[in-house]
């Protein structure tokens, strides 16, 4: 499970605060489309199970609202993150029709992007900081 293995670069670019998180993010999602482009090419599969940086640049993205580090916003980003990573809601589902390392790794960023509306809210309401 990538979004496991996104956890310690979030905590090192995190630390920059939501520059750096979003910095990180975008990068991701760069290398993240051609990387799985590369992969999905080389495997002859739509949509490899090996690759996981799309995990990574979505929980990357679900975390852009969290301005002050903490697991607890770690924890529910995760939880956030993977419920709709899994569910797939109108439209992010949709996506996966894109060519190559785009419907690989754009799906999850648009699950990252309603996770970070979640994240959102949830500051909003106070339960994060």
């Amino acid at each position: 499970m990538g979004t496991l293995g996104a956890i310690p670069l979030y905590l090192l670019v995190a630390r920059a605060g939501q520059a750096g998180t979003a910095a990180a993010a975008l990068i991701v999602t760069a290398v993240g489309v051609w990387a799985a482009s590369v992969v999905a090419r080389d495997l002859g599969k739509k949509d490899p199970q090996v690759v996981v940086i799309d995990e990574v640049a979505g929980f990357l993205v679900t975390m852009l609202p969290v301005r002050e580090l903490s697991w607890a916003a770690i924890g529910i980003g995760f939880l956030v993150f993977r419920g709709l990573d899994i569910l797939k809601p109108w439209p992010v589902r949709r996506l996966e029709d894109l060519p190559g390392g785009w419907g690989i790794v754009m799906d999850d960023v648009a699950a990252g992007l309603l996770g970070a509306a979640g994240m959102e809210g949830l500051r909003l309401a106070g339960v994060l900081s």
